[in-house]
C-alpha cells in the first residue's frame, strides 16, 4: 500500500526555518515521527522543525499552532513561526483578518500582520508578559553559585531566567563571536536547574545599542534566531539595566524588534517571515 503523501511549505523567520503542514487538509497522525524525519538536513527537508496548522479550539482564538522540534519533542511556543504562519494564513486565502487569534500550548496569541499590496510585509505578535520564575521549568537552588550562576565545562555563567511561555536563560558575554555556542548550550540546556531543559541565549551589547545575540535552542540545538529568545534577551536586557525596554535584537539569521511595554507588560516582537518552497512528502 502507498504511504500517504503530505503537502508542505518550507518557511524562515530571521532564519529559524520550519516544515509548515495546513493539517485541515492533511493530518499528521505522529508528528514527533514526523519532525525527526523531516527535520533531517541530509535525509528529509531539512530543518528546525514540524509546524502544525489546525482550527482552533478554544472558543477566542481563529488557528491553532503545534511545534515539534528536530528532535521530535513538542515546543510550547515559537515567536518565528507564530509569524510565518500568519503570512500564510493571510497569502494562502486561509483568512482575509490583518489582526489572527493564534492557539498555542503557551496561551492565544495576537498576530497583527502590516500588509502591502496584499502581501504580508512583518508581523507583530503580543507574546504576553515575561515571567521570572517558573517551579516546574526552573528550580533556583540547583543552580550552583548565588545569583543565578551555573557552571559549565568548569566556566561560570551568570544569567537570567525568562519565561515567555517556553523556559530561557540568558547570559550576557564579553565576546559573542568566540564563544563556544554548542559546547557550552549543550551542557546548559540539560544543567540540573532546568528539570524540562531550557533555552540557552548567549547575549551582548554592542556599541550601537542594539544587542547581538546566539541562540542555542532546547530540542534543535544551534539555530539562526529564536523568537522568544529574542523577547527573553530583551527582557533580560532591561530588568538588568543593560538596555531599556525596546531593543533591536541580532541574531544569526537576522534582526527582531522587541518592545516591552510598561503599562500592560506585555511584550511585543516584530520581524519578517518568508516562504522558501513547497513540496510534498509521504508520510514516516
Amino acid at each position: 500500500m502507498a504511504r500517504q503523501v503530505v503537502k508542505f511549505t518550507k518557511m524562515h523567520g530571521a532564519g529559524n526555518d520550519y516544515i509548515y503542514v495546513n493539517t485541515m487538509l492533511y493530518p499528521i497522525p505522529s508528528p514527533a515521527a514526523a519532525a525527526t524525519a523531516w527535520s533531517d538536513r541530509h535525509k528529509g527537508i531539512g530543518s528546525d522543525g514540524l509546524v502544525l496548522i489546525g482550527a482552533a479550539k478554544a472558543a477566542d482564538a481563529d488557528f491553532s499552532m503545534r511545534i515539534f522540534n528536530a528532535d521530535g519533542s513538542e515546543a510550547m511556543m515559537c515567536g518565528n513561526a507564530s509569524r510565518c504562519i500568519g503570512k500564510y494564513l493571510y497569502e494562502r486565502g486561509l483568512t482575509r483578518k490583518t489582526a489572527i487569534r493564534l492557539e498555542t500550548l503557551s496561551g492565544v496569541k495576537t498576530l497583527q500582520l502590516h500588509v502591502s499590496g496584499g502581501t504580508v510585509d512583518s508581523v507583530t505578535v503580543d507574546m504576553l508578559a515575561p515571567r521570572f520564575c517558573e517551579p516546574t521549568q526552573y528550580t533556583p537552588e540547583l543552580c550552583d553559585a548565588p545569583g543565578g550562576r551555573l557552571l559549565a565545562d568548569g566556566c561560570e555563567f551568570a544569567g537570567t531566567f525568562v519565561s515567555m511561555g517556553n523556559p530561557h536563560f540568558i547570559t550576557f558575554v564579553d565576546d559573542i563571536q568566540d564563544i563556544d555556542v554548542s559546547r557550552y548550550g549543550r551542557l546548559l540546556e540539560r544543567h540540573k536547574a532546568f528539570p524540562e531543559r531550557c533555552n540557552i541565549e548567549f547575549a551582548h551589547v554592542e556599541d550601537d545599542g542594539k544587542i547581538r545575540c546566539r541562540v542555542w535552542e532546547r530540542g534543535s540545538g544551534i539555530t539562526q534566531a529564536c523568537g522568544t529568545g529574542a523577547c527573553a534577551t530583551a527582557v533580560a536586557a532591561a530588568k538588568t539595566g543593560c538596555a531599556g525596554r525596546t531593543s533591536s535584537i541580532v541574531m544569526d539569521g537576522g534582526t527582531l524588534s522587541v518592545r516591552w511595554d510598561k503599562d500592560d507588560n506585555h511584550v511585543y516582537m516584530t520581524g519578517g517571515a518568508e516562504f522558501v518552497f513547497d513540496g510534498e512528502i509521504p508520510l514516516p
